[in-house]
């Protein structure tokens, strides 16, 4: 398998997780999105991926873009470590979160969305995080065990730590959510969720590697 990503793209980071979750090595192509006018708009890269976003993962034959799509098909050719639980209404749930991540809060602060917004994309960025953590935490206390559903790691907790960083990289106030936070906090002490860290990718400049 080949991973294209960028080290900050929480995107990017979603898929890291689940292939070092489920124990796939693979090659990293790195993607920069700022250089040169932002890698991804090159022709080569277009090719490979029309929306012109990482991550875009080359496995089996085939090439599949957009996080979730990638990390369903990791489940469904890689199933253990499970990723979804067997309890229907659990399954929901975690892909309920996961959504609420990737399709409530994550796109609205990415960095094409900030580039039109110009001066005021901090203030952007803080208030389309907080008004989905709102909801989110609220979610939480009615799914979370140690983890966001229950004591297993599912695809919401990739998706939620991404979306954590993020909101501290635009210095949103986390006291309001403490179950997000304490998750946060659990998932952090697992090893793929160390290695997979934007601090420590091939592409991470050396002042913020860890």
């Amino acid at each position: 398998p080949v991973l294209y990503s960028y080290f900050r793209s929480s995107c990017s980071w979603r898929v890291r997780i689940a292939l070092a979750l489920k124990g796939i090595s693979y090659d990293l192509v790195p993607v920069n999105l700022i250089k040169d006018g932002g890698q991804q708009f090159s022709a080569e890269f277009k090719a490979l991926n029309p929306m012109q976003q990482v991550p875009a993962l080359k496995i089996d034959g085939i090439t599949l873009s957009q996080s979730l799509a990638i990390i369903n098909y990791l489940e469904e050719t890689h199933p253990s470590p499970r990723l979804l639980p067997q309890d229907p209404r659990k399954r929901a749930q975690v892909r309920m979160i996961a959504d609420h991540i990737a399709s409530g809060i994550q796109p609205l602060q990415n960095l094409s969305v900030l580039k039109q917004m110009g001066e005021k994309k901090m203030e952007w960025a803080q208030n389309c995080i907080t008004s989905g953590f709102q909801a989110l935490e609220q979610i939480l206390q009615h799914t979370a065990g140690r983890y966001c559903v229950g004591d297993e790691v599912s695809m919401a907790d990739l998706c939620l730590v991404p979306q954590v960083a993020n909101a501290e990289r635009f210095k949103v106030d986390m006291s309001p959510y403490p179950t997000i936070t304490r998750i946060n906090k659990a998932l952090l002490e697992l090893e793929a969720f160390k290695i997979s860290h934007p601090s420590r990718q091939p592409d991470t400049p050396a002042e913020l590697r860890a």
